[in-house]
């Protein structure tokens, strides 16, 4: 049979999950995935978590101690996560070690409420790190405008940084100069650049949803047209810049003193559509020292029928500004379709977050009921 995620593999792709839970853990099922799907990543967010969590039973004598320590649903949220986290980092740690530090990583996220909060964010941050303790770990933070700053101070403090919610060039520009700050700063602090760690996090199905939406509205037939290429684009495009900014001297500098650069990583893989393939998001952005984190529906589909078809996105960037000079004289204006995205995006993860506050503080009422009536609970 025709291994696809090795194929995947061998072009430059890592192949990451977008998902994590307790039952993931406890199953064996993570550590599976790791030896027989070529998966060397895991990455977290609070819808991932608030869905996992759902499932109380997974989780129950943890929130049974917690609960009888008293502690507040923010505490519990995060020694739960961190755990889950913390576990996942120790069954990645043999990509890790085989990897350099490159892959092997798991990713937890700062309080998606303090996206627009720098000095909370860090603070967060080195909270998170000093939690999880684990090399392998990033520290997720949101490509705000807020962030960008907080992206860098965390960075410099010797902490790896994964920079999520960016569907803008001029957005991924800004975050490439916060992650070459960092390390400049880092450096200077006397931390080892070898173990720090980044992936720029470029989302991708959201610009088809929110684009084709709109195309859909102005309904001409040129428009329509344009359907389902704005994120493969605007991904392709963003990959030019990486190649920009990582060939400069500036980087270069850093590099040779052990800096590994900051990778993309093409996130929301999973189509939105009915009318396209279900693996087009891996299969038209393959390009080397990448990496694409999927939901474990898509690592299954493209085992099953990706097309590794070689580099599909170097070569292309002329047709990726065609596709955007088209929106326009059509009338999409991208800068909107980017702001709304990224506001959307924020609040998505603070409905998410609030919902995950919800779910345990029931959690951690109903174990604090069954505690004070043993007999109820038996």
């Amino acid at each position: 049979m025709t291994d696809r995620l090795a194929e995947l593999s061998a072009q430059g792709v890592a192949v990451w999950l977008d998902d994590l839970s307790r039952v993931r853990l406890t199953s064996g099922s993570l550590d599976k995935m790791r030896r027989e799907q070529h998966m060397v990543g895991v990455t977290t967010n609070p819808s991932i978590f608030q869905k996992a969590l759902s499932d109380a039973d997974a989780y129950d004598e943890q929130l049974r101690d917690l609960a009888a320590q008293r502690v507040t649903v923010e505490e519990a949220v995060r020694l739960m996560t961190a755990a889950d986290v913390r576990a996942a980092s120790d069954v990645l740690r043999p990509a890790y070690d085989a990897s350099d530090g490159v892959d092997g990583r798991v990713s937890i996220e700062v309080d998606p409420r303090k996206a627009h909060e720098t000095e909370s964010t860090v603070a967060e941050a080195k909270t998170l790190w000093w939690l999880v303790d684990r090399p392998n770990l990033y520290i997720k933070i949101p490509a705000t405008l807020a962030g960008l700053p907080a992206i860098t101070k965390t960075l410099a403090a010797g902490i790896s940084v994964n920079v999520t919610l960016i569907f803008s060039l001029e957005r991924y520009r800004a975050v490439m100069d916060a992650f070459l700050t960092g390390l400049e700063q880092a450096k200077a602090n006397g931390h080892d650049l070898s173990k720090i760690g980044s992936v720029a996090s470029f989302f991708v199905s959201r610009v088809d949803s929110e684009v084709d939406k709109r195309l859909d509205k102005i309904g001409s037939d040129e428009a329509k047209g344009l359907k389902g290429k704005a994120a493969i684009a605007n991904a392709r495009l963003a990959y030019e810049a990486y190649q920009e900014v990582f060939g400069t001297d500036r980087w270069k500098a850093l590099a040779s003193a052990g800096a590994h650069p900051q990778r993309p990583l093409w996130a929301s893989t999973s189509t939105k559509s009915p009318d396209f393939r279900d693996t087009i998001y891996v299969e038209e952005l393959i390009a080397p020292g990448t990496v694409n984190t999927m939901p474990e529906s898509v690592i299954v589909a493209y085992a099953d029928h990706g097309e590794t078809k070689g580099d599909t996105v170097t070569g292309n960037y002329g047709d990726a500004k065609k596709v955007f000079a088209d929106l326009a004289s059509v009338g999409v204006d991208f800068d909107d379709v980017v702001k709304v995205l990224e506001d959307e995006g924020v609040e998505k993860f603070e409905s998410a977050w609030k919902d995950l506050l919800e779910g345990v503080t029931k959690s951690l009422k109903a174990a604090e009921a069954g505690a004070a009536n043993p007999s109820d609970a038996a």
